[in-house]
């Protein structure tokens, strides 16, 4: 049975899908001879039996084998009906590392970047009736570092930080049937304090005479509508675009419905918006979509949203499950994450070192979450980890610009990829050329240049402190807590090999914020594991989350955290939650510590 059947792109939805999850023939190539084979024509090359979207070495797979396998493959048989003006788009939602998809024999693309989507048009590829036969070949090199892999281990079993590597097809594989001529992307900005939004949208084979209608709703309520002579547009623009005014002359510009308009975590508005491609009575083509109306800045040393100050209590989210691996077993478990973090008393939460599913940042979106989107590193530096890295932020930007949750851009954790950007002024141009290119392409997010330490220039001044030390250990607390206390003290950066800010670059007034911290380890399952400390009782774990959390709400120079970390990952016991998802404590009870907070301006 298909575990993941749901819409996978929410922020562009139609009607008319198909799923291509489910069993797929599978196939290790350890020798690198299946192009040579043709094994994308071969049925019987291909041992076993995989469950897709999951990769072979998760249990959900029906494989489960953990050694390395550079190169493996994929076989499917489908079915699909389109008409001689339609066109049939293959979409890939995830594919690590890198993807070489054949239809009916024949190679129609190629990918690379493990984390984000890419679609092709197979419609001139497929047999005008009766089966046609998908092959995807997926090259993942282990010993590869200048791949962006974030966490995943280059050895068999995990180890450390280090967890389960994954390789091949880690997210939905779908079909559309569109018209030629159909909407291929949107990019949705609002512009808050006008009340206004901005659309910008791609139009495949925009040749002939048409027109785009759209229409806003509000609590099922239209607020805005109009439409656009997309061929004109096009012809003296070269863009299509329009701008609507979500509330016109009405009296509720700041209130509408007796409650605030504006996406906050704690109210988490959203707008819906229904496009329609026309030429004459014929609709061509109709899509959903919807969006959230929040600002997002930095200023006075702290982050503000929607022109108010905001404190951001997030914790860090790795996104990893003991059965699926990067896979989340089912659309539901996105929406358990999340609400089990704010039942925790999170306002939000930090993707580490993985650009995650769309449906998580959907879930986010519609539950009232704070993301911040980071992007998995590579471990080294030189030329195509440095093109790499840019590929796959250029293409995540292109996929999640729509989300309101995501409020920040992490390009780069603890100078992973950059390792001596503390000295070296080449690697600094990276890591401002990194921060300038998402900022030129998206005027939303703040961006932080370096988590960590190290810092070139940057939204946010990110710090990471897990030096608080046993609870017998007070000299090594008073350490930390004095070094939290104060933005005198934060700046000094006592308790790291690296300063804030990389030679050359100095503090000029940006909100600072403990983005990594904690890791309070308590095993409750019968393995061994490790946590930057160690517990061994509900009370303890509870005490010494108390412990840490006081000293970090009372710093006058702080404007919010991140803990370290939702869940257990596989060795690692710093969560949380177990890393099935039972909690290891009374989640009220760390509401109430994290809610310990009352708002003051910073020093």
């Amino acid at each position: 049975m298909t575990t993941r059947t749901e819409y996978p792109r929410p922020q562009l939805v139609r009607e008319n899908w198909k799923n291509l999850n489910g069993k797929w023939r599978f196939a290790f190539d350890d020798q690198d001879i299946g192009i040579k084979e043709q094994w994308f024509e071969k049925e019987e090359k291909y041992p076993y039996m995989i469950e897709v979207p999951f990769v072979y070495q998760s249990k959900l797979s029906g494989i489960g084998l953990r050694e390395p396998h550079d190169i493996v493959w994929y076989q499917k048989e489908f079915e699909i009906a389109w008409t001689q003006h339609e066109a049939v788009i293959l979409h890939m939602g995830a594919v690590d590392y890198e993807a070489d998809i054949y239809i009916n024999g024949n190679h129609v693309c190629s990918h690379i970047g493990g984390h984000t989507s890419f679609e092709v048009d197979i419609t001139d590829f497929l047999r005008q009736e009766g089966r046609q036969v998908i092959s995807v070949r997926a090259k993942d090199p282990c010993t590869d570092e200048s791949i962006p892999r974030g966490k995943q281990f280059w050895e068999e079993k995990s180890r450390g930080i280090w967890y389960t590597n994954t390789t091949g097809i880690w997210q939905t594989v779908w079909l559309e049937v569109v018209e030629q001529q159909h909407i291929k992307a949107l990019y949705i900005t609002p512009q808050f304090d006008a009340g206004k939004v901005q659309v910008d949208l791609e139009i495949a084979n925009a040749g002939t005479e048409s027109v785009l209608w759209y229409y806003i709703f509000y609590h099922g309520e239209k607020v805005a509508s109009g439409s656009v002579d997309v061929t004109e547009q096009k012809r003296t623009l070269e863009k299509i675009s329009f701008t609507a005014d979500l509330f016109q002359e009405h009296i509720f510009r700041t209130n509408y419905h007796g409650e605030s308009w504006a996406w906050t975590p704690e109210t988490p508005n959203l707008f819906d918006m229904e496009l329609s491609l026309t030429a004459g009575s014929e609709i061509l083509d109709k899509v959903y979509s919807y969006f959230g109306m929040r600002k997002v800045e930095a200023k006075n040393g702290m982050v503000y949203l929607n022109n108010m100050p905001y404190y951001q209590k997030l914790v860090l989210d790795q996104g990893y499950w003991p059965e699926g691996l990067l896979t989340a077993p089912s659309d539901d478990d996105y929406r358990k994450d999340i609400q089990m973090a704010k039942d925790m008393g999170f306002n939000g939460c930090r993707k580490h070192q993985k650009t995650e599913d769309p449906r998580f940042l959907h879930w986010a979106d519609k539950m009232g979450f704070l993301v911040w989107g980071e992007c998995a590193n590579a471990a080294v530096f030189n030329r195509e980890s440095v093109e790499r890295l840019i590929t796959e932020w250029k293409d995540i930007l292109k996929r999640d610009y729509n989300h309101p949750c995501i409020i920040t851009w992490v390009p780069v954790n603890e100078s992973w990829g950059v390792p001596n950007i503390a000295f070296d002024r080449q690697q600094q141009h990276f890591s401002q050329a990194l921060y300038h290119l998402l900022h030129t392409l998206d005027t939303t997010r703040l961006v932080i240049s370096n988590d960590g330490w190290a810092a070139t220039d940057t939204d946010i001044v990110a710090v990471h402190n897990y030096a608080h030390g046993q609870a017998q250990e007070t000299e090594q607390y008073q350490y930390f807590k004095e070094t939290l206390s104060t933005k005198e003290y934060l700046l000094k950066r006592h308790s790291s090999p690296w300063p804030n800010f990389a030679e050359g670059f100095c503090y000029q007034g940006q909100p600072i914020l403990l983005t990594e911290f904690g890791g309070i380890g308590y095993n409750v399952v019968e393995q061994s594991g490790w946590g930057y400390t160690l517990v061994e009782s509900e009370e303890a774990f509870l005490c010494e989350y108390k412990r840490v959390l006081e000293a970090v709400l009372a710093s006058k120079a702080l404007w919010g955290f991140c803990y370290t970390q939702l869940t257990d990952v596989e060795q690692e016991v710093n969560g949380l939650l177990t890393y099935d998802r039972r909690p290891k404590c009374d989640l009220g009870k760390i509401c109430e510590i994290n809610s310990e907070y009352h708002i003051c301006m910073v020093e």
